[in-house]
């Protein structure tokens, strides 16, 4: 005999008890006569007692049904309450969401969507995780992640937000000092900043007119594990460094930071709302991907 409750048992007893009849029960259950029968046969000789007194035109509970009657009825109650809570907590956005989000990014644009997002959506917490570094989702169990790279875990369900574009800048002092170079091949691999969770390993390949190709390793002075690190270094004029557009752009909009080389370009990347599976995500996640995904687009966030 199965150490587990005949949790079906109870709930179909408990059915009969409560319409006074097999047939009603059925019909309440949405299962056949015949299942309702076996069901209560079954929990009768596993309980060791008689629970219906039955004849022709009467059904009634047995002196043992009635005290077997209240716990069943109980335990189906209860099971009812845990599947509606859950059904609830599945179709709206509530309970926390484990997110990891790369830093440079989460502090210029996710933290600043929190209020609205809360306010939207009240019963929802996020636990905020800020780091370049790549989680592990599954194995730290994070909800989901905003990734700028690319995603070799086919595990993984990504939804595309925008793309991202790499550019190689300087402040005008470095370009007064030391010129404008007019082609990789131009640039001090020694004057270059390093980022140590790039994608590519450290090397910046270029890709140019006609097709032409060229590479710089860059050995500079720092080598840093987030990129806005990098950023009192570059505006002193002390070196070169590759920043994702979200980070240069107000830099370049206001001259303190000139973008290199135009007419080559480093591998571009994306922003992706990733998550460890598509299938049977809850509430709050879908919600959270809605929402990034209408305010993190290219054309939402430069309007």
């Amino acid at each position: 005999m199965s150490k587990l409750p005949d949790f079906e048992g109870l709930a179909l007893f408990a059915l009969v008890a409560e319409e006074r009849s097999y047939a009603g029960a059925a019909r309440a259950a949405g299962v056949s006569v015949a299942t309702v029968s076996r069901a209560v046969s079954r929990l009768e000789e596993r309980l060791g007692g008689r629970l219906f007194n039955r004849s022709s035109r009467r059904l009634a509970l047995t002196e043992f049904g009635e005290r077997v009657i209240e716990g069943a009825a109980r335990a189906c109650r209860e099971a009812q309450e845990a599947e509606e809570a859950a059904r609830d907590l599945s179709s709206r956005p509530r309970g926390t969401v484990r997110l990891a989000v790369p830093m440079s990014f989460g502090l210029r644009w996710v933290a600043p969507l929190l209020p609205e997002l809360f306010s939207l959506y009240p019963e929802l917490a996020v636990d905020l995780h800020l780091s370049d570094a790549t989680v592990d989702l599954v194995g730290e169990g994070f909800d989901a992640a905003l990734r700028i790279a690319a995603l070799p875990d086919s595990a993984l369900v990504a939804r595309r937000l925008r793309p991202v574009t790499p550019l190689v800048v300087a402040a005008p002092a470095y370009l007064a000092r030391h010129g404008r170079p007019d082609h990789p091949d131009a640039l001090r691999p020694a004057h270059c900043l390093g980022y140590a969770y790039r994608a590519r390993r450290g090397v910046w390949r270029f890709s140019g007119p006609a097709g032409a190709e060229a590479s710089v390793a860059p050995s500079g002075p720092l080598r840093v594990t987030n990129a806005d690190a990098l950023l009192p270094v570059l505006l002193a004029g002390l070196g070169v460094a590759e920043l994702p557009d979200f980070i240069a752009d107000e830099y370049l909009a206001d001259g303190r930071l000139e973008a290199l080389l135009p007419g080559w370009h480093l591998p571009g990347g994306a922003l992706s709302f990733v998550t460890p599976s598509v299938q049977a995500r809850p509430a709050k996640v879908e919600a959270l991907a809605d929402f990034f995904a209408a305010r993190l687009s290219r054309s939402n966030r430069q309007a």
